[in-house]
């Protein structure tokens, strides 16, 4: 490792099957006014919105509800949830739901007590809170992003076609989140797959860069090789308690910070599949399928030790008598077929992308400089166009 680093994370997590039981013990360390966050409606269905409520009031709490959060929160809709926060004086924002309520809550977090537009100021700047921030809890019940224990948020702008994340500092990371796998029970194979996928797309955006020998990739290795393992038991099983605890615990540690320490990390995949996203709406796991293998053989050439290690690393793929390159194809081969399997969106098309879009999206698709090669606008377009 070359890179200095400073690591905190300070979240705590309640893991397991009986893991809601712990709020009780939570909710003395905050006031009286809880805002209640979730998505449309399947809480209520699966009981665990009557669990929490009943949590709450057993507490004495004063519930403020905010239902509605959509799979890629606008800014019209954090603007709702900071005015509501505010008017109701909330002392903590618990977040029920998948990556998005919690990403959803933490910008509400900032924005219930800043005067001016949130979304210019955070997501547009990309400037830090100097307000009163609000406290968030989340009670998990998709797994994917990671936004449990981190302070990751991202605001989708459908009049600017513009969706953006900020990963926002220890003050806003949730000061607890309750992750029971059984939970993710119920999310549709859809949701499921592409929470998957997001994973394994968080993991190879801070594997595919740097060239040291770094502690942190061989982490990361372990976390691809479980959450391949886990996601074939589960695509066949999605009752499988020992699969969606592996995959619920490594989607965690995929974006904790921790497997970014000492190193540079690329997230082009990411510009790639928000751009769609802004464009389409399309769910956030399946914009970064649809681009992800054409990015990856757009740079092959420029990261070729790293591609090829990971073939043999994460995919077993034998290295005798061949060259990086060859290793480096059937690492990329292997990781479709993987893809295929779990049964992810392979094809911007399948989307709704048409190539009218490119130049759009093109300028909707923020370029960084993380990883193993800096992309050209026409490059952007040719991913798109090669994505089809």
């Amino acid at each position: 490792m070359l890179g200095d680093f400073t690591y905190s994370n300070p979240t705590r997590l309640y893991f397991g099957k009986n893991a809601l039981e712990v709020l009780a013990n939570e909710l003395p360390n905050y006031g009286k006014n809880i805002l209640l966050t979730y998505g449309g409606g399947s809480i209520k269905k699966n009981g665990i919105y009557d669990s929490v409520v009943t949590i709450l009031k057993s507490a004495g709490k004063n519930i403020i509800e905010l239902p509605g959060v959509m799979a890629n929160p606008t800014s019209e809709k954090l603007i709702e949830g900071a005015k509501l926060a505010r008017e109701n004086n909330v002392d903590l924002i618990l977040a029920v739901g998948g990556g998005s309520v919690c990403d959803y809550s933490k910008a509400v977090s900032v924005s219930a007590y800043y005067d001016g537009d949130p979304w210019e100021k955070y997501f547009l700047k990309m400037e830090e809170p100097e307000c009163k921030i609000i406290p968030v809890g989340c009670v998990l019940t998709m797994v994917g992003t990671g936004s449990e224990m981190n302070g990751g948020s991202v605001i989708t702008n459908h009049a600017q076609k513009l969706k953006i994340g900020h990963v926002f500092g220890d003050n806003v990371f949730p000061k607890f989140s309750i992750l029971n796998p059984e939970y993710t029970f119920s999310v549709p194979q859809y949701q499921m797959t592409a929470g998957f996928f997001d994973i394994m797309c968080h993991i190879l955006e801070q594997y595919l860069s740097g060239t040291d020998d770094n502690t942190s990739d061989y982490i990361s290795e372990g976390l691809m090789k479980s959450l391949v393992h886990s996601s074939r038991i589960a695509v066949k099983n999605p009752h499988d308690y020992e699969a969606r605890s592996n995959i619920m615990w490594t989607a965690t540690w995929a974006l904790n910070t921790l497997i970014a320490k000492a190193k540079t990390t690329d997230w082009e995949v990411h510009m790639l599949g928000q751009a769609v996203g802004a464009y389409t709406n399309a769910t956030h796991g399946m914009t970064l399928s649809a681009v992800t293998l054409a990015y990856y053989r757009h740079i092959l050439k420029d990261g070729l030790k790293r591609f090829a290690r990971f073939a043999v690393n994460v995919w077993g793929v034998n290295p005798e008598g061949k060259s990086d390159s060859e290793l480096a194809e059937e690492g990329l081969k292997a990781l479709e077929s993987w893809m295929k399997e779990i049964g992810v969106v392979l094809h911007l098309k399948e989307l709704g992308v048409t190539p009218e879009m490119f130049e759009g999206l093109a300028d909707a698709t923020f370029i960084l400089e993380g990883g193993y090669r800096k992309l050209t606008r026409d490059e952007v377009i040719e991913i798109f166009r090669e994505s089809m």
